[in-house]
């Protein structure tokens, strides 16, 4: 588990004989702890690219064949993991599975049933809409009259008439609606241009009559007892492919498992090198799990196969692997960048500063309870949302995807906590004092109040976080060896502390020596520091440093600046909104009402996105710019979950299962 850093990486090299390599990949992709990487040109030198060959197209094609059988059969119970020897086993078992002709045919018809049912509902919806039309359909085809079916509103419809020019013979059947009004032209061809132009710049949609003879109301009658056939036939085919289901469902999903796997292995087969009778892959593999590797091999092939480390100055891919409660914040820091695997891994540190950030800058123990709610919601997988309106639905979807949501909603339930115990101290509930009201309470630390304290209390917080950035910077710039970067950044905490206490003395005019004995540190302190940034940085860079220094410090303010502005926004609403309430008249008490449910639903959308970007930004921003780099390589490894046929290997490394042998076993 990595706490603070990504999980180091060693590169490996794996020399062994072909005759092992379908029992070495395998295991591979089972312990799913190796990204095989291209050849280096070092090893290239000594192989060469395998070539694809018969056998591994024939398996391409099974695994698309089984892909299309378990997609096109319905799900049922798979019983225990079947195990599967090798890959003749595998190509065995596939070719005793008869269903293909019948589970096409089935499927194919169906479909096409699917398509002729939703045929059938759009032209009786259009049918229940001619209903007006008292004639038969057939009347209205004809080999020189185009027939259209509308609907429009009152305005629409006459600018559509008294648009029709007189060569194209127009005639009209109408009939009122709730929404205007329904209609059917019948015209010559010579007037379909007028028409299509009209339409479209009325926002009219046209449809043409579909080819049927008897009225609308036999026609209806038609086609709901061809749609009862339908429906029937759909459901006995239903019926044969879940019996087929039963059957071969278990055999279907493990051989495309199976086959799954050994496509995969083909695929990583064009990064391995092939000699006369060995092979050879490099792979980066997580530096815990080289001995669990080791395992696996001797147990494969004994000493026939040799596992060595490649020294290496590549960048390695990033495995983050925090503890469970830390590990829901990763998706902030991936969402602005992948840390490098050889920097610092910010997310600990982001998991404990961010919940306070956002509970600080909310401090309101009714909004705080509100975003709670809803954030519980959300995790539960968001019950009840299809009641919600589309718009507010269709713009949050444009924000975030239904897992994004759910990441966030567990980032934000401790703020929320936090957020209400600070509104339940500071006697904040929507912007009403409550317990004041009620027990004549009133906190020590009140923000309206004691702006000035909380202002102080923001600022050691910017300061702190400026010099945990600079402290991490320089032990990044030491483990990387840049002695001028560590001087830069060691500058940099001295001139942040210099600088805060130099502010302090001033504003409390303590700026003699007299007064204050350590004003001559705080100047010596801002100069040395000013000197070691321009020194490690340059001149430009250190100058650009020292203003970023100041201003990052002081951006921490804004913690205080956006808990006030949600205090008094609840206050202006509440004055508004309550004064007109309290007035007792009725027009007043609905427009009260009103202001006070929008006012205060927007102030809870604001505590959402306020706290949460601004506390991010801080992090972002003031803090990450002192050490993080980012644009790291996600680790990939080979390999996926196996679910429906025995595995390799186990956890540790030794063989629990067959292992899947080349042609003709091993």
């Amino acid at each position: 588990m990595g706490v603070l850093r990504p999980v180091a990486m060693a590169k490996v090299g794996l020399l062994g004989l072909k005759d092992d390599r379908e029992r070495v990949l395998t295991a591979l992709h089972d312990l799913r702890i190796a990204q095989i990487e291209t050849l280096s040109p070092e090893a290239l030198k000594e192989t060469v690219p395998e070539r694809g060959t018969e056998l591994q197209r024939k398996i391409g094609d099974e695994a698309l064949r089984f892909r299309g059988l378990l997609s096109a059969l319905p799900k049922a119970p798979t019983g225990a993991p079947v195990p599967l020897h090798s890959i003749d086993d595998i190509l065995a078992a596939a070719a005793r599975v008869p269903i293909d002709a019948e589970v096409g045919d089935l499927k194919r018809e169906d479909d096409r049933l699917l398509t002729e049912e939703r045929s059938i509902d759009e032209t009786t919806r259009l049918l229940e809409k001619l209903a007006f039309y008292p004639d038969r359909l057939e009347y209205l085809r004809a080999a020189h009259f185009l027939t259209f079916f509308g609907e429009a509103d009152a305005g629409a419809y006459a600018a559509l008439r008294a648009a029709m020019p007189a060569e194209a013979d127009p005639t009209f059947f109408e009939s009122p609606s709730a929404d205007g009004m329904r209609f059917l032209v019948v015209l010559r061809p010579a007037g379909a241009d007028a028409l299509a132009r009209v339409a479209q710049g009325r926002g009219i949609r046209l449809t043409a009559v579909p080819d049927l003879a008897g009225t609308p109301a036999e026609e209806t009658a038609r086609l709901a007892a061809r749609r009862s056939e339908v429906v029937r036939r759909r459901a006995e085919i239903a019926s044969r492919l879940a019996a087929v289901s039963v059957q071969w469902y278990p055999t279907v999903a493990a051989l495309d498992e199976a086959l799954t796997v050994e496509n995969r292995k083909i695929e990583v087969l064009t990064k391995v090198g092939a000699g006369r009778s060995t092979f050879a892959l490099e792979a980066w593999v997580p530096e815990r799990d080289v001995p669990r590797l080791e395992t696996a091999l001797r147990g494969i092939a004994g000493d026939k196969v040799y596992l060595y480390r490649i020294p290496t100055h590549d960048e390695p891919p990033t495995l983050m692997d925090n503890p469970r409660g830390v590990r829901r914040f990763e998706f902030f820091v991936r969402f602005y960048s992948l840390p490098q695997a050889t920097e610092w891994d910010p997310t600990l540190v982001f998991a404990i500063v961010f919940p306070i950030f956002f509970g600080f800058m909310l401090g309101d123990w009714g909004y705080g309870l509100v975003i709670l709610l809803i954030s519980l919601w959300m995790i539960a997988g968001f019950p009840g949302a299809r009641f919600l309106p589309g718009a507010p639905k269709r713009f949050v979807k444009l924000i975030m995807g239904p897992k994004g949501m759910q990441q966030l909603a567990y980032a934000l339930l401790p703020g929320c906590v936090l957020a209400i115990a600070l509104g339940l101290y500071w006697d904040e509930f929507f912007g009403y004092k409550l317990f004041h009201a009620w027990f004549g309470y009133t906190a020590a630390i009140d923000p309206a109040n004691n702006v000035g304290l909380l202002l102080l209390f923001a600022g050691y917080v910017g300061l702190g976080m400026v010099t945990l950035g600079f402290l991490f910077g320089a032990l990044k710039e030491h483990f990387h060896h840049h002695p001028r970067g560590v001087v830069a950044k060691a500058g940099g905490i001295l001139f942040a502390w210099g600088v805060a206490l130099f502010g302090l003395a001033v504003i409390h005019k303590a700026t003699s020596f007299s007064a204050n004995p350590l004003f001559g540190v705080y100047i010596a302190s801002m100069l040395i520091g000013i000197l070691l940034l321009l020194f490690g940085e340059g001149i430009q860079m250190g100058g650009m440093a020292i203003i970023e220094v100041v201003s990052h410090i002081l951006s921490y303010t804004r913690l205080v600046g956006i808990l006030l502005a949600s205090v008094i926004l609840a206050l202006v609403i509440n004055t508004i909104g309550g004064g007109l309430v309290l007035g007792g008249t009725v027009l007043g008490i609905v427009f009260g009402l009103v202001i006070l449910l929008v006012g205060q639903s927007f102030n809870v959308i604001l505590g959402v996105f306020e706290p949460g970007i601004q506390g991010a930004r801080l992090i972002f921003v003031e803090y990450f710019s002192k050490f993080y780099t980012g644009n790291g390589k996600r680790f990939a490894p080979f390999g996926a979950e196996r679910r429906h046929t025995v595995p390799s290997v186990s956890a540790d490394g030794t063989a629990v299962g067959p292992l899947v042998q080349g042609p003709g076993g091993a």
